[in-house]
């Protein structure tokens, strides 16, 4: 079994204003630096759209609704100071959630042996009802139930690097002692959650703040001492990763100082929680990373540690 890449064209669709980081050269720069021959044992397909009952595993279907009426016929509308949707937006949400549950079949029925979903619009800020931080819907914790309703995995974790904290992740599964949440973030920084007193209803969420300027020695004791002992105790039977490359010292939003060595360690530990109770299974989804060198680096480093794992 190979590693599984998840893309699809629609997602260059969904368009940003002028001069907004998160833009379609984003994925466009990913997919330049997996075109070269070491890349080309990855298997490759097109995500799906994913069915509006699955996205409402996670989001009521008034909102989901709200969503695709706030589409415009032209142009750009604003769903709040950071979220916007263009023409396409709706039709790239979807195959954004729908390639994180394409991820979960291929993974789960032994098809692929990890798979990583380069899509966007993000989804770590989506919460269970509204948009939030370039966010429309939250494509890992859709992922994470898809796989418990579809293939009755009990339990579930997302770990999550990116250097924004996933206010959306945490408040979809906040009272929820099937699903675990670990990040890592900058703090403080947007959105202003993520303190390590937020610990969820079940005590199932665990959060790793760093200080601005920290760097890969902090970034790693916080998932030596703190994420990935609880990982291990929680013993998940699916880990999906909320990989977001702004964590790196060239990116722009934030003040952390990781590298793509970095990244690289972290994806191999949580394969190494993978493999102790989960069988292996790791689906990982792009969220954050501005610098588009940077992001292109480090998204091939870790699908280069996927790969290897």
């Amino acid at each position: 079994m190979s590693t599984l890449l998840i893309t699809h064209p629609d997602c260059l669709d969904h368009l940003t204003p002028l001069g907004h980081p998160e833009r379609p050269e984003r994925l466009r720069a990913i997919e330049h630096a997996l075109e070269i021959e070491k890349f080309q044992t990855l298997a490759r397909v097109q995500a799906p759209k994913a069915p509006l009952e699955v996205v409402a595993l996670c989001h009521p279907m008034e909102y989901i609704t709200q969503i695709n009426e706030a589409t415009p016929m032209l142009g750009i509308v604003h769903l709040d100071a950071d979220t916007s949707m263009s023409p396409g937006t709706f039709e790239a949400a979807l195959r954004a959630a729908g390639g994180g549950m394409h991820a979960v079949d291929e993974v789960l029925s032994k098809k692929a042996a990890n798979a990583f979903v380069a899509t966007r619009p993000p989804g770590h800020h989506a919460e269970t009802a509204r948009p939030m931080g370039f966010c429309i819907f939250d494509n890992a914790a859709i992922a994470a139930r898809y796989a418990q309703k579809r293939y009755g995995i009990a339990r579930a974790a997302i770990v999550d690097f990116d250097v924004h904290h996933g206010n959306g992740s945490q408040e979809i599964f906040w009272a929820d002692k099937t699903v675990m949440y670990c990040s890592t973030h900058q703090m403080p920084l947007y959105p202003g959650t993520g303190a390590v007193t937020e610990t969820g209803e079940y005590d199932t969420v665990v959060n790793a703040p760093l200080r601005p300027g920290d760097g890969g020695e902090a970034f790693r004791a916080a998932f030596e001492n703190r994420l990935l002992p609880r990982l291990r105790d929680f013993a998940p039977e699916l880990l999906v990763i909320s990989a977001g490359f702004d964590a790196h010292m060239r990116d722009p939003l934030a003040n952390l100082n990781l590298i793509e060595a970095d990244f690289v360690w972290a994806t191999q530990k949580i394969m190494d929680v993978a493999d102790r109770s989960a069988d292996g299974r790791v689906v990982s989804l792009l969220e954050g990373g501005y610098d588009l060198e940077a992001l292109a680096n480090s998204a091939a480093a870790h699908v280069t540690a996927l790969m290897h794992g």
